[in-house]
């Protein structure tokens, strides 16, 4: 695992700045601690840093073809590189090491931008053509791996692994984008292809980018996406056999490597059953490890150990403090954006952790996505049900008065608190369930934002970046679409992005065997009924992992990696929390309106109301304004 930079002159050859090139690659030093590598020629710049994975002694980059024609500069794994490997050599394509790296420059010669159709694994990669003046960027198809890029006004085409490496460019405008303050306070994250600044994007997940010589930067161009083809029938049993046979193919696929090894084990039903798959190939125990919680109310590690237990793992857990809040300012400095999922937190401490004993994890992340496993789908087809049955015009002026006049009710039982099921109801599909997951609901952004930001908006909403995912979705059936677009926004915005930093900032290399991208398609072709079946999300998941897993994995609650964030707000954190919202960071932007901001803080304080998320939020925005107040301006 590695980190990547480079710098392209699309007007000409210019000379690459060695020292600037030197700090935006150092900026990723932790991304590969081992070692680092720069290329220069007239009008580009490589630049390099390694976590030796595999061929540790000659996989350094950037690297070249026979020629030296041919440069690459690349971050991730491809795994079936051995493959490529033997079909290459059999084209007549000369190999200098055995690493996956030289793969993917020896597939560009022979196949060009369809390369990128032949890889199994997940990557960021920038190839250099010196022959075809051609510099070509690819993101792998899920989005596990991260890719930045500008282009600065002279013409100058940046890119890096993360934001800040493009941050040490002193061409780079470092403007806020309003919509993306309005996509944070919706989401949580900064949602693919925008970052936070306008001048800065990302390379979408499945999407490629060409640029060539004295030619403008062209779109990004998408060459893979989630297929949503049913699947041949099949009876029940033959899909869980099938099911299993293919979870087993992709967890043995990832487990290549020259390093030590194991896996994240939370006691939950993905990650146990990536270790359960493990466990059957290993010739010896399974390093696995767990994070535990002070509070039993979150704590999964008694799960952990039963599983561990039952496949003899060298399992090693440990316990997190429930008051663990020191880490604001250092999560802040990684994701280079506002990001306000709280479980942040331990997944920072799990990678710590993990990293005394390993240098590759594999996760299970993936699988509720995939699956069907979140308690929202089970919300959202439970309303989906209600819209079909009630015409639309009486279902939008009825629920539309109840959510308008229902109480917001956060202290009473959870049968009680129907508001937002009331205002989900009165939407369309896409709509209702963007406002069930909203972090901060449309209400409540309509009194955090100042007047003059919400003109700045020019009637932008969030829920633009649903409904365009639900525009190009392959599917039109309800549950499948749901799962496309969290499959577009929030698996690689939100939980591959906390992935990738926690990891990284401890030299972890984390792998994903639930997002291969065969495994995901042949998922994605199952009958939607098969996946959610009578509130019963992962139905055939689970079915399947049956004879690997006790029910008390495979049908316990889900718990999921939770702090006690609303009690932090009220003790610990009460005063940060205050300096924070009322502070010069957040108040000088313009962004925000100051009534709402003291009314939130001292209702939550006292107790009268829960605005936990949004004052969450709050603090991770002003912790983003401080550690990057030199990029920030007003956003209105």
């Amino acid at each position: 695992m590695c980190g990547i930079v480079g710098m392209f002159d699309t007007r000409g050859k210019r000379e690459i700045n060695r020292l600037l090139l030197e700090r935006m690659n150092e900026s990723q030093h932790h991304r590969g601690p081992v070692e680092g590598g720069l290329h220069l020629e007239p009008g580009l710049g490589f630049g390099h840093r390694r976590l030796s994975i595999i061929d540790l002694s000659s996989g350094r980059q950037p690297l070249f073809n026979e020629d030296d024609s041919v440069a690459i500069v690349f971050n991730g794994e491809i795994y079936n590189f051995h493959e490529l490997m033997a079909e290459l050599i059999a084209l007549g394509h000369r190999f200098r090491t055995r690493c996956d790296t030289e793969v993917i420059v020896h597939a560009w010669e022979e196949w060009g931008e369809d390369c990128v159709l032949r890889l199994r694994g997940m990557f960021a990669f920038a190839v250099w053509d010196r022959n075809r003046q051609t510099l070509f960027l690819a993101r792998d198809r899920l989005g596990i791996k991260p890719l930045f890029y500008a282009l600065l006004p002279d013409g100058m085409f940046a890119f890096g692994s993360e934001l800040k490496s493009l941050l040490e460019l002193p061409g780079l405008a470092c403007d806020i984008d309003p919509r993306s303050v309005e996509d944070y306070f919706a989401y949580g994250y900064v949602p693919e292809p925008r970052t936070i600044y306008k001048s800065a994007s990302k390379l979408a997940p499945g999407c490629m980018l060409t640029l060539r010589a004295g030619k403008p930067v062209p779109a990004q161009r998408r060459y893979w996406d989630v297929p949503f083809t049913p699947n041949a029938a099949m009876a029940e049993a033959d899909v869980e056999h099938e099911l299993i046979e293919r979870l087993r193919e992709a967890v043995q696929s990832h487990l290549v490597s020259d390093v030590p090894l194991g896996a994240f084990l939370s006691g939950g039903v993905d990650s146990s059953a990536v270790v359960a798959m493990m466990a059957q190939m290993s010739a010896g125990p399974v390093n696995t490890c767990s994070i535990g919680f002070d509070d039993p109310r979150y704590d999964e590690s008694r799960y952990a150990a039963i599983v561990a237990t039952r496949y003899r793992t060298d399992h090693h857990g440990d316990t997190v403090d429930e008051n663990d809040y020191g880490l604001i300012d250092r999560l802040a400095a990684l994701y280079d954006e506002p990001y306000a999922d709280s479980s942040a937190i331990p997944t920072y401490r799990v990678c710590q952790h993990a990293r005394r004993r390993v240098t590759v994890a594999l996760s299970g992340d993936g699988g509720d996505e995939n699956f069907a496993g979140y308690r929202r789908y089970r919300m959202a087809m439970g309303e989906q049900r209600v819209r079909e049955l009630v015409p639309s015009s009486l279902r939008k002026p009825l629920f539309g008065f109840l959510g308008n006049y229902y109480p917001k009710a956060d202290w009473a039982p959870r049968v009680f608190r129907a508001k937002t099921t009331f205002e989900a109801l009165a939407r369309d599909l896409v709509e209702g369930y963007f406002h069930g997951v909203s972090t901060l609901p449309d209400r409540v952004r309509e009194k955090l934002f100042s007047d003059g930001f919400r003109r700045a908006l020019q009637g932008y909403r969030a829920i633009e970046v649903m409904r365009g995912h639900a525009r190009n979705a392959p599917t039109d059936d309800p549950l499948s679409l749901l799962q496309y677009i969290d499959m577009k926004t929030y698996l690689p915005g939100d939980i591959l992005t906390k992935v990738d930093r926690a990891s990284m900032a401890h030299a972890l290399e984390v792998r994903v065997p639930l997002l291969d991208h065969r495994f995901v398609e042949w998922v994605s072709g199952l009958p939607a009924s098969s996946k959610l079946r009578g509130g019963d999300g992962k139905h055939v998941f689970k079915k399947a992992l049956r004879p690997y897993l006790p029910d008390d994995i495979l049908y316990r609650p889900k718990m999921g990696f939770s702090i006690p964030l609303g009690a932090w707000l009220r003790g610990p954190l009460r005063n940060k929390v205050r300096a924070a919202v009322l502070g010069p960071a957040l108040l000088d932007t313009g962004i925000f309106n100051e009534f709402t901001l003291r009314q939130m803080l001292e209702q939550h304080q006292s107790g009268l109301r829960d605005h936990t998320v949004a004052l969450w939020s709050l603090l991770m925005f002003d912790a983003f304004l401080r550690n990057h107040g030199a990029c920030s301006v007003k956003a209105a």
